[in-house]
């Protein structure tokens, strides 16, 4: 282990002769997005994760990388660590993320602990001039081979917490206009054009955690909202009528607002919870606060000030699979 990939904290290298200096004191540098994984499996001597050896600097680390422009973290994240290690990641629990100098900037890395979607499968990885071996290994004995503090501190986060977990991602259905200005059936509202385009983006993130099954409301923005990812996945997917809110259409004899039962929302998601299985739950606004709530509640963990969503966006609640309890809780937009 030596330290942080050679950095000096809060320095660059100075113009002519090479001397660090300190830059921006006291101000703020935006730092470079990265993401990865660390992947790992049960081998016969215990658990063990995957390092990588990149010849130009002849260390060993953990597979990441460097965020492309507008690219969300998520798909990042599974980019890099497919093209350096030739597996592809499912991601399990979000782990804490790693800040440091990469040559006197700033460097955020966001991590997951990932399998392999092969579990069975070996590595056939080529060697090339960014990566030349990639090697499964015990996790003690990374912990000694890793080159750097930080990657260190990652399988250190991992080996703290439980890992198998489960994911339910409770996602607020996509951008389908404005309710005022549809004049149809509420329940028959569609996505819009912008709607539409991201339901085909977040088919590439909801597959990022596998192949959870969806649950969804009966509306058609919220069954819309997941169609891609059900296509594309073969997802199993049924409607709940618990989490359907239905706006009664101008005309109707039905009194009052919206039709929805909160405690029926409730116990229908604490029900999904204690299943154990990897779920995608897609509903509306006026239902995502309780629904996080009751998440909270179920695994005895402590409330957040923000629990709602903006459309287009999504929960990540991991749920340890041995036990119950929280794992993690991530939160994302479609839109990076």
């Amino acid at each position: 282990m030596t330290g942080t990939e050679g950095d000096v904290e809060g320095s660059v290298e100075g113009v002519g002769g090479g001397v660090p200096r300190r830059t921006a004191v006291g101000g703020y540098l935006e730092p470079i997005r990265a993401g990865g994984a660390l992947l790992w499996r049960e081998g016969a001597g215990g658990t063990e994760v995957v390092l990588i050896r990149r010849p130009d600097r002849g260390d060993w680390t953990l597979p990441k990388g460097k965020l492309k422009n507008r690219e969300h973290t998520i798909v990042g994240a599974v980019r890099e660590v497919r093209e350096e290690t030739g597996l592809t990641p499912l991601l399990g629990r979000r782990l804490p993320p790693q800040r440091y100098l990469k040559d006197g900037w700033p460097k955020q890395v966001e991590w997951w602990a990932a399998t392999p979607a092969d579990p069975g499968g070996g590595i056939d990885y080529p060697p090339n001039e960014e990566v030349e071996l990639v090697e499964w290994v015990r996790a003690e004995e990374a912990r000694d081979r890793l080159t750097y503090d930080h990657d260190v501190q990652v399988v250190d986060n991992f080996l703290a917490g439980p890992a198998t977990t489960f994911p339910v991602i409770l996602l607020r259905h996509l951008s389908a206009g404005e309710k005022r200005t549809w004049n149809g059936e509420d329940l028959l509202r569609p996505l819009d054009r912008a709607g539409r385009a991201d339901a085909l983006a977040l088919s590439r993130l909801l597959g990022a955690y596998g192949r959870p099954r969806v649950v969804t409301s009966a509306a058609a923005r919220c069954t819309e909202s997941v169609l891609p990812y059900t296509v594309e996945f073969d997802a199993p997917t049924h409607t709940e009528r618990a989490f359907t809110v239905h706006q009664p259409s101008a005309g109707s004899s039905a009194a009052g607002g919206p039709s929805h039962s909160v405690e029926e929302a409730r116990k229908a998601f604490a029900q999904i919870l204690a299943e154990g299985r990897p779920t995608v739950v897609c509903t509306h606004g006026e239902l995502v606060p309780h629904l996080m709530a009751e998440a909270l509640t179920q695994l005895d963990a402590p409330f957040t000030q923000q629990l709602g969503l903006r459309k287009g966006s999504f929960w990540v609640v991991h749920v340890a699979s041995r036990g119950g309890g929280l794992a993690a809780v991530e939160r994302h937009a479609v839109r990076a």
